[in-house]
């Protein structure tokens, strides 16, 4: 089973929109993922999503109002197989907490979305525009999913995989 943990700064706003729409589209896709976010600052730790973001993803279909904000730690390094940044400045936050001699994969969510490849994720909690955000994100976890699948695809019909 895949680990991917995605981060933004506070944890109630990007990443856990990130977590709720890749949780729901995984499942539609019939992935076995282990999914989780947090965020690089401590300012929200414990509290749910930012209500705008619980609310424009449930007129979606996603339901962030479980999930909880946490703070990023270098055992999430060895926790996880992939860890997914929402901007360049948490991916900097990232790299800056990793632990010497760990290569697990650090990249973009935007990495996954065609064309926006280093893009950052603009924050909803600044902008507003936490529609324009879920568009992003739905595109990239379409991204990541049809990634994911040729890999496990790959991995099944490798001589290896019997």
């Amino acid at each position: 089973m895949r680990r991917i943990l995605f981060v933004c700064l506070g944890n109630i706003c990007r990443s856990p929109t990130a977590e709720g729409v890749v949780r729901a589209r995984a499942a539609a896709a019939g992935l076995d993922l282990d999914l989780d976010s947090a965020g690089t600052g401590d300012w929200h730790l414990g509290h749910p999503p930012h209500p705008p973001a619980i609310a424009a993803a449930a007129a979606r279909g996603y339901d962030l109002a479980p999930l909880r904000a946490r703070q990023v730690a270098p055992d999430d390094f060895e926790a996880f197989d992939l860890i997914l940044a929402m901007d360049a400045s948490n991916r900097a936050a990232l790299e800056r907490l990793r632990p010497p001699g760990n290569e697990t994969p650090v990249a973009m969510l935007l990495d996954h979305a065609a064309g926006q490849a280093g893009a950052d994720l603009p924050d909803p909690y600044f902008t507003g525009d936490f529609e324009g955000v879920l568009d992003l994100v739905e595109e990239a976890a379409d991204g990541l999913i049809d990634q994911l699948r040729r890999v496990q695809n790959s991995s099944a019909a490798s001589p290896k995989a019997r």
